[in-house]
């Protein structure tokens, strides 16, 4: 998929989605958009729906209505299958959970949207020399240090494994970058040096970067803050 011109890195129109079995929508939004290159935080309290909006503009879920385009592609038109190889080659994603492979080392798992993207490995080399030598170069920069590299991520520590999972969002330079409540796990040091490398990787590459946090001091870093009550129309009718 050639790189978009489309004036918005995400945007979504009248979406709305309920999960099974609840006659009420968890989120309601009439509109969001996204440009390319734009840094934006967006908050909100627990329960009110921020990780579901972000597996939406993943294509990880598919609304019930309305239409979200990202980087040019109507995810909301596409299949389960075309979703999920449209994500893996255009956006990277930091679970809030990790979602490393446990039976992988510390570098397979920061390889593994390489192997499954053609893109992602043509980026990577394009900016590292190989993938391996991207992988590398990330995981010093979150100061993962080589001995470490081959060890299962069953045995690294919580923060370790979060660092982890950021270099794999981050490989291959991707044009989106969802971020699900990233620094939970370390401590005031690491957040700041991990926030300043996933800014500097995200200008790098002209990435948009979607950041979702409780953490309300790391919004200074944004160009843009939104708060998701503000935009979620179901939450206002609850709370009315």
């Amino acid at each position: 998929m050639a790189p978009s011109s489309a004036p918005f890195a995400v945007e979504l129109r009248d979406v709305r989605f309920s999960w099974p079995g609840q006659a009420r929508p968890v989120l309601d939004i009439a509109h969001l958009s996204i440009r390319p290159g734009e840094r934006v935080f967006i908050s909100g309290p627990s329960g009110s729906g921020k990780s579901t909006l972000l597996g939406l503009i993943a294509g990880i879920l598919r609304p019930g209505c309305g239409h979200i385009v990202v980087n040019g592609a109507a995810l909301h038109a596409m299949g389960a299958s075309a979703r999920d190889r449209f994500r893996g080659a255009e956006i990277g994603f930091i679970f809030q959970q990790f979602n490393l492979i446990p039976y992988l080392s510390m570098l397979e798992n920061v390889l593994i949207p390489c192997r499954l993207s053609a893109r992602r490995q043509a980026r990577a080399s394009r900016q590292a020399g190989s993938p391996r030598e991207a992988a590398a170069r990330l995981l010093e920069r979150l100061d993962l240090a080589p001995a470490l590299w081959e060890r299962p991520v069953t045995r690294l520590s919580a923060g370790q494994q979060q660092r982890v999972a950021a270099a794999r969002a981050l490989i291959g330079a991707p044009p989106l970058l969802i971020a699900d409540e990233p620094s939970s796990a370390l401590d005031a040091d690491r957040r700041d040096i991990f926030l300043e490398l996933l800014l500097a990787e995200c200008a790098l590459a002209g990435s948009s970067l979607l950041f979702v946090s409780h953490d309300g001091a790391l919004a200074k870093a944004f160009s843009t803050t939104l708060r998701l009550n503000d935009l979620n129309a179901a939450a206002r009718e609850e709370s009315a």
